[in-house]
């Protein structure tokens, strides 16, 4: 890696002793790429804490919500290939998703959060997300809260089974399969980016735990009237799902399992080339990562929200994901940087050190610009 780094190396290093060391953390791993080329990848902490097991560069690491960034980029891998539309219709491609008046719902709606049908029923349980078939089955047979293209709701759950039945009614292969064999494999990181986990690969994970997370979704579920129809209380994004090998093995693609380092590493080759791999044009890019329409408030957390084709859009020119518990996963094309950090502990409420540390980057690669 380049020298020019080795203070923010340092730097990034002492954030997450320290964080460790207060038992704020157990296991952290931070990455960064820089026009195709890796500048920083750290790691600290045990992987289990039940064992001792370190935590490695590669091992991987369950991060909800930012695994929406690796099933964007498989839509936007085949589009740029000429196997996906955005405004392919749903129904046109998956027949029975057009009950209920949602035959006008598009890829591009799923993708930006405002199909409609962000609602799972009450008694979902954690078995039944290992059913592809069941699962699809339900938001077939949803009634959708409005229009498509009406409402900005964050589809935390169902954006998955909406994006990956597209994929798999399309190309005949799973997601978890197109993200294997079209993203990470070209990239050498089969086996650090996953959307259903190989069962053979379930020993080599790290473990997460709930460090507050769980008593922030109580906080949520009861200040936040759509919430637990988007997080079911048996299956709220937190280490009760996380940890659950059944779970972890099966596609479940509005999260993911993945490296620090690997997911840094897919995010370059979407911004530029890495060892001559490029997933998709610049002119794509651009695309997937403009805002589609202006920032609105959101169903079930009221907040003002941005989204481009898949990706958050940040106002600081970043787009990626973030997920509960504190991963992420972050580009910045026009620096030519990418951050990804992914974590043991899930927690929220006091502070947020991984998005700390993703803007003590962001700040050191500008100031070098």
């Amino acid at each position: 890696m380049d020298g020019d780094w080795d203070g923010l190396r340092a730097d990034v290093r002492q954030m997450i002793d320290e964080l460790i060391v207060s038992g704020r953390e157990s296991g952290v791993q931070v990455a960064a790429y820089l026009d195709g080329v890796p500048i920083l990848t750290v790691q600290a902490g045990v992987a289990d804490r039940a064992t001792g097991r370190e935590l490695g560069a590669d091992t991987p690491i369950w991060s909800a919500s930012t695994g929406k960034v690796l099933t964007s980029t498989v839509v936007h891998v085949l589009a740029e290939r000429g196997e996906l539309d955005y405004d392919l219709r749903i129904a046109d491609v998956w027949p029975e998703f057009a009950r209920h008046g949602k035959d006008q719902v598009t890829l591009r709606h799923a993708l930006t959060h405002t199909a409609g049908v962000p609602a799972l029923p009450a008694d979902v349980t954690p078995q039944d997300f290992t059913d592809w078939d069941r699962m699809c089955a339900i938001l077939a047979d949803a009634a959708p809260i409005a229009p498509p293209g009406e409402v900005k709701a964050y589809h935390a759950w169902t954006f998955g089974w909406l994006v990956g039945e597209v994929v798999r009614r399309v190309t005949g292969r799973r997601i978890s399969q197109v993200l294997a064999e079209d993203v990470a494999g070209p990239l050498g990181v089969a086996d650090e980016l996953y959307l259903g986990v190989p069962a053979a690969e379930l020993g080599r994970l790290a473990r997460v735990e709930d460090r507050n997370m769980a008593a922030l979704f109580d906080y949520a579920s009861a200040n936040l009237p759509n919430f637990d129809r988007v997080a079911p209380p048996g299956v709220r994004p937190g280490a009760q799902i996380g940890s659950r090998a059944d779970v972890l093995a099966a596609d479940v693609p509005a999260t993911g399992t993945m490296t620090a380092r690997a997911a840094a590493r897919m995010l370059a080759a979407l911004i530029g080339e890495v060892e001559g791999v490029r997933l998709i044009s610049p002119t794509r890019m651009r695309e997937a990562a403009t805002l589609d329409g202006p920032p609105g408030p959101e169903w079930v957390f009221g907040q003002e929200t941005t989204w481009g084709l898949g990706y958050a859009v940040d106002d600081d020119g970043s787009f990626g994901a973030a997920g509960s518990g504190g991963s992420l996963a972050y580009a910045y094309p026009e620096l030519g940087l990418t951050i990804a950090a992914t974590k043991t502990l899930l927690g929220a409420g006091d502070g947020d050190p991984m998005e700390d540390l993703r803007v003590l980057i962001r700040d050191r690669v500008t100031a070098k610009r």
